[in-house]
């Protein structure tokens, strides 16, 4: 059974990297020469930017994200794919899926062969240093101690996230059927629990979801979840497994329209004539998609 996010993984991650990146494109060097993640928050020496971590991390997420979400796919008869592209729903080659759940092995895919998309939105959350002298990593700290703002706690990231999948959205139709989740290893800021709960239940984002059940080493404050569980924190992947085939259990579908009430009430009188739920709701889906063209 596959885990989720541990100090394990950012290890892995590190070590990984090291064979082919420099020590000066993983951590910040301090004026004693420490090689260090993050800055500490108590750190009063000159500061540098560094960048060229962010793309490492984010390859480094998004394939072990692919691999997390293999076995859930597997349930489904389906495959856990890395960069999809489907045009007719605004995934290009430049901005890519970076994880789909889909029918096929594919990375071109058809909108109606994919049945999630997962944007990752990962980083290095414990700040780490290399001794050099041994070539060994030591975990120093959780994201309290340091001055970085990793993942979902960065104000950029969440709207990236937003955009995107908004974008996604209201790119076609073809896309109203694919649950949308962003997944992160990070708990969100307060300033977000009201618009990932509205984000949520107005059908945009089906989640955004921390898989770092233990993001503090103290126990610190670390949500659960918000009032509508728009951000939701999984302890352990049997959790996440089962909310992922939930998810993909009932057919749902998005829409979102602006009508006068006269209108919107003619097409559900219409709509109201047919005889179960369900066509009651194609029938009704089908006159707002009507109205648009």
């Amino acid at each position: 059974m596959s885990t989720l996010w541990k100090k394990e993984q950012e290890k892995d991650f590190f070590i990984k990297s090291l064979e082919f990146a420099t020590l000066e494109q993983l951590f910040y060097v301090t004026k004693d020469k420490k090689y260090l993640a993050y800055w500490p928050k108590n750190y009063d020496g000159v500061k540098t930017t560094l960048q060229s971590r962010n793309s490492l991390i984010g390859s480094y997420t998004e394939k072990w994200s692919t691999d997390l979400f293999s076995e859930i796919a597997k349930d489904v008869g389906g495959y856990s794919v890395h960069g999809v592209i489907s045009e007719e729903i605004g995934l290009t080659n430049q901005s890519p899926a970076d994880v789909a759940i889909c029918k096929t092995k594919d990375v071109i895919q058809k909108p109606q062969n994919i049945l999630m998309i997962v944007e990752v939105k990962m980083s290095v959350v414990w700040n780490w240093e290399f001794i050099a002298k041994n070539k060994d990593l030591v975990c120093i700290g959780d994201y309290k101690t340091h001055q970085g703002n990793p993942g979902l706690l960065r104000s950029d990231t969440m709207l990236k996230s937003i955009g995107k999948s908004i974008n996604i959205r209201v790119y076609s139709f073809s896309a109203s059927k694919i649950p949308i989740i962003i997944i992160g290893n990070t708990p969100i800021t307060k300033s977000y629990y009201e618009k990932v709960d509205y984000l949520k239940r107005n059908g945009i984002i089906q989640g955004f979801w921390s898989i770092n059940p233990s993001p503090l080493d103290n126990n610190g404050e670390n949500i659960k979840s918000t009032s509508h569980k728009g951000f939701y924190r999984f302890d352990d992947y049997e959790e996440l497994k089962q909310n992922v085939l939930n998810l993909l259990k009932e057919e749902r579908e998005f829409f979102s329209s602006m009508q006068t009430r006269k209108k919107l009430g003619e097409m559900i009188g219409i709509a109201n004539k047919e005889t179960t739920y369900e066509a009651k709701a194609q029938k009704f889906l089908a006159l707002l998609r009507q109205s648009k063209e």
